[in-house]
């Protein structure tokens, strides 16, 4: 069973007349009690399993192949085939099919296909039916020849027995020799009929003339005939394939099969790509076995490429200093295509292929590709990476990793990628939206496998955001510096908008490292500068990355808008729009239609008593006007809810006679004392350094609240205590605040906040100017 004569590959023809690899393993025939005759049986290399137990039937159609594959069906809609590693396993295994079918091994199928119409396969398969005979190949008789062939093409039987005749006596060499006289003696009409008789002749749709036609010595006369379209004038294709399509050998390259089939496979491709016409719908499935043989072709090449030492040498090529810019591009180009083949594989083989490729050291040597000034050889790069990206993310996250132990950020993958796409000098950015279409795969938290390493996800987005977000953020950074767009060119704003995709990627599927990374640089006020853009793509690219954040309805989010006023770039947005009737107004429509259908109270209280004179002139939709009626029901509530605690409490309690000495602390207000730098961490929203504007506009809201309290509080006394007890003064106090708003830790914006006692009526607040003593009095300025 260990013969390599006996190792094939099993396939299997999948709805999308796709093959699907269903394993390799060995074949052998030999009698199964349970089907009751002789079988083909497939173990599996690995494991011994069994892959394939088929029975061989006496009218099974059992076709062999390119000599080394035999393909049948099994059933109506299931094909199999079987790959052999060597002819001599091929034959040995037909001989063994066509001995129990009682056939001739020669036969290249041992079965007629069975006609459709019950009329045409009772005539077809009589006993009677006479072979096909074919004319003399004569110049006289080529349009004989040509009207009998095309007559075939109707019935799956006599395009068996046709096929047969040609097969017989070289009879499509003797044609080609027609073709040379017709083009000799220029005669049109004679290179007209060949043309017919060699498109149909593609339409029998069978292997073992497509090896005819295809061996090296016919393949460019089959093309020659396929240049005479009698609708169209003659091509050049053979000019083509002779001159302007050169073989590069960037290697050389021994193996003398391995070098044939690459010939042969971009041949056959050239001649189903670009010389045969386009298949109407009724011959679409009419070529399938020339796909397929151009399948196997490809699966064959990528095979005899691993087993050689090929690769080996070629990523050695590309990192050496000393290869030249040329040499280089024309080898990361082969490298392109031979991923490029490797689409053919099954996923088993892909695994394979890819895993090769990475412990044969490509990745690090894409890291130097992809910062090369050729155009070329960049664009190549992001193609090979796309393949590895697109299949296993896994292990360019895993070489990633490994390289921040010893590797500086800047040659890091990650950061090469991120850098190749801040620089890409297309004006249309393709190569950047391709290196972005990479990125979100990588950084993507769904196909991170946290059953295979559960450690991926969490150290991966550490290392993307401890030393590459930086990179990702800067160019809008740089371009919203002092609240302004400082460039507003359509490279520039294709570009930011590109990031804004990443980031609004980000904020929906990472949680706590996009937070942070947002209020830490005060991320989202930059982004809204963008909302001064005159790209309106821009804008909306602005404004759906805020759309993100308030879908997440994220109460740290909520304060850090508010707190910011970061709804004044969206309300001038929408004022400058002046109500036409364009994209941008609808999304900012919608965008406030959710606050009030989702009912984010604080958003929506912020809203309406900020923006909402402006908003109520806003009559030609209904939003505002709803977003208002649920502001004021929300504060009728508050104040039902408020007069029913008061009224709650007993008459007694809310005597000033019993009232409780306002310099006395009990224990719970000493622990509200002691426990306030762990508060001001709870109710964090913004660092202190973080931005300007807001440290400024929230002094101005508490100077003005100061000011109204000095009038309050003018003529009494008390005091303000800190946690030990001795009065302070301070002029950052935010006295404006209740223990339910959001409170700043910084030590400029706030230290601490007066006691409101919970009972203490409104009407009293008059009374507790004994709380500051005249002389300890806080003054505003």
């Amino acid at each position: 069973m260990a013969d390599t004569r006996r190792r094939v590959k099993l396939y299997a023809l999948n709805a999308d007349r796709q093959w699907d690899d269903r394993g390799t393993g060995h074949v052998s025939s030999s009698y199964v009690e349970r089907l009751k005759g002789i079988s083909l049986l497939v173990r599996a290399e690995l494991d011994g399993s069994l892959l394939l137990e088929s029975k061989i039937l006496p009218d099974t159609a059992y076709q062999k192949q390119q000599d080394t594959l035999i393909v049948w069906s099994e059933g109506d809609n299931f094909d199999l085939a079987l790959s052999f590693q060597e002819k001599a396993g091929c034959d040995e295994i037909w001989e063994k099919i066509c001995q129990v079918q009682g056939k001739d091994p020669s036969v290249e199928i041992t079965q007629d296909i069975v006609e459709e119409s019950e009329d045409e396969r009772f005539d077809d398969m009589s006993d009677t039916a006479p072979p096909i005979e074919l004319p003399p190949c004569e110049l006289s008789r080529l349009e004989e020849i040509n009207e009998l062939i095309g007559s075939c093409l109707t019935s799956p039987m006599r395009k068996e027995k046709l096929a047969t005749a040609l097969e017989t006596d070289g009879y499509i060499k003797k044609l080609l020799n027609l073709f040379h006289m017709c083009e000799d003696l220029e005669n049109i009409e004679g290179l007209h009929f060949l043309y017919d008789i060699f498109k149909n002749i593609f339409l029998l749709n069978k292997n073992a003339l497509f090896e005819v036609m295809f061996a090296d010595d016919t393949i460019f006369d089959v093309v020659g005939c396929l240049e005479y379209d009698p609708s169209s004038a003659p091509k050049r294709h053979r000019h083509y394939l002779r001159t302007m399509s050169k073989f590069k050998e960037v290697i050389p390259i021994t193996n003398q099969e391995l070098l044939s089939k690459i010939h042969q496979t971009y041949r056959v491709q050239y001649i189903q790509d670009v010389v045969l016409p386009t298949p109407s719908v009724f011959e679409d499935n009419m070529l399938s076995t020339l796909s397929s043989f151009i399948f196997f072709n490809k699966v064959e090449i990528v095979t005899l490429i691993q087993d050689d030492k090929l690769l080996t040498d070629i990523l050695s090529l590309i990192t050496d200093d000393t290869t030249p810019p040329l040499k280089r591009r024309d080898l990361v180009l082969f490298l392109k295509e031979y991923c490029n083949f490797s689409q053919n594989l099954q996923p088993q083989g892909k695994e394979t292929f890819y895993k090769t490729l990475s412990s044969l050291g490509i990745l690090p040597a894409l890291e130097i590709t992809l910062s090369c000034e050729d155009v070329i050889t960049k664009t190549a790069s992001i193609d090979i990476l796309t393949y590895f990206v697109e299949f296993s993310p896994s292990v360019v996250r895993e070489h990633t990793l490994q390289q921040t132990q010893n590797s500086d950020d800047e040659l890091v993958l990650l950061n090469v990628i991120m850098e190749q796409m801040m620089c890409d000098t297309d004006p249309e950015l393709g190569r950047a939206v391709q290196l972005m279409g990479i990125l979100r795969i990588l950084i993507d938290p769904e196909n991170m496998m946290a059953s295979i390493n559960k450690a991926e996800k969490t150290d991966f987005l550490n290392y993307f955001y401890k030393h590459s977000i930086h990179i990702l953020i800067e160019p809008l950074l740089q371009n919203t510096m002092n609240g302004i767009v400082s460039r507003d060119d359509y490279r520039t704003v294709q570009l930011l908008g590109l990031i804004l995709e990443l980031l609004s990627f980000c904020v929906e599927h990472h949680t706590f490292h996009i937070k942070n990374c947002i209020i830490n640089k005060d991320l989202l006020r930059c982004i809204l500068v963008l909302m001064k853009s005159s790209h309106t793509f821009l804008v909306l690219c602005a404004l759906r990355f805020m759309r993100k954040i308030i879908a997440l309805k994220d109460d740290f989010y909520n304060r850090y808008i508010i707190k910011g006023n970061l709804f004044a770039p969206v309300i001038d947005a929408f004022i400058r729009n002046n109500g036409r009737y364009n994209l941008l107004d609808s999304a900012i429509l919608e965008m406030f239609e959710f606050i009030k259908l989702e009912d984010i109270k604080a958003l929506m209280s912020h809203v309406v008593e900020n923006y909402g004179k402006v908003l109520d002139e806003v009559d030609y939709v209904q939003t505002f006007k709803a977003l208002r009626i649920r502001y004021n029901q929300h504060q009728d509530k508050l104040k039902d809810r408020e007069k029913a605690a008061l009224d709650s409490v007993p008459s007694i309690l809310r005597s000033s006679r019993l009232r409780r000495e306002p310099r006395q602390l009990d224990e719970e207000e000493e622990m509200w004392f002691n426990e306030d730098e762990d508060f001001d961490e709870g109710e964090a929203v913004v660092p202190a350094a973080t931005s300007n504007i807001i440290n400024k506009k929230l002094n101005h809201e508490i100077d003005s609240i100061g000011k109204t309290l000095d009038k309050k509080n003018e003529g009494s006394s008390g005091k303000v205590f800190n946690n030990t007890g001795k009065a302070i003064i301070n002029n950052n106090l935010n006295l404006g605040t209740t223990p339910l708003s959001p409170v700043l830790p910084s030590t400029t914006l706030f230290k601490k906040g007066l006691v409101d006692y919970e009972g203490d009526s409104d009407e009293e607040e008059e009374e507790s100017g004994d709380l500051l003593s005249p002389s300890k009095r806080a003054r505003f300025s």
